[in-house]
């Protein structure tokens, strides 16, 4: 009796391919199904910004919450990703910026010493919440005291307001004291147009 196997390894290496394309389409899904949670794995700077908050050794403890990147503030109703660009030349920026608050690579990170930049659209009044051109609009509406929150790697920072400033297109932010923890939301002034800058500083608090 002869027994062929020129079918059992056919089947075999079939069987081998259909595993092969099971496995990379499912990979695909789960990388588009969770872009937003895992772009920066492919992002050479983000990573390191990434990798430079989670390696830090100065940093205090701060108040575990779990979730998404974001900036919340509450006084002006704003609720918005916080983006990490692939960098900072401008059409990543501006990309950045159609998605969310953007974190200006290169500033202190959340909680660190330092001044940590936040960049945000805004829009003059009536303008439709398109993207996220509307984000920092209200901006100078902030009073002293009022909370920014800021929710990175699953922490929670929070910054009170201290000051408004207004700067020239290309100025830089004010320097920071030693062992300061600084935030400065920036944004076009007035909203919609690029004149100047508006800068809303505050201090970390907890």
């Amino acid at each position: 009796m002869i027994i062929k196997f020129p079918k059992i390894i056919h089947f075999r290496q079939n069987s081998k391919t259909f595993w092969k394309i099971f496995f990379l389409v499912l990979i695909a899904n789960i990388i588009i199904f969770n872009w937003n949670d895992i772009f920066w794995l492919f992002q050479h700077q983000a990573l390191i910004e990434r990798l430079r908050f989670a390696t830090r050794e100065d940093a205090p403890v701060f108040e575990y919450h779990q979730g998404e990147d974001r900036v919340e503030i509450s006084a002006i109703n704003i609720s918005a990703p916080l983006i990490i660009p692939t960098s900072n030349n401008s059409p990543e920026i501006d990309e950045a910026l159609d998605r969310g608050i953007t974190y200006f690579l290169g500033s202190a990170l959340p909680g660190e010493e330092g001044v940590l930049v936040l960049l945000g659209h805004s829009a003059p009044p009536g303008w439709p919440k398109i993207k996220h051109d509307w984000v920092f609009s209200d901006v100078n509406n902030l009073k002293k005291g009022d909370e920014i929150e800021v929710y990175f790697q699953n922490r929670r920072f929070v910054y009170s307001v201290t000051e408004r400033i207004f700067l020239e297109i290309g100025e830089e932010v004010p320097p920071y004291q030693p062992g300061q923890r600084k935030i400065i939301l920036l944004s076009c002034w007035p909203p919609g147009r690029n004149i100047k800058r508006i800068g809303i500083q505050g201090v970390l608090t907890k």
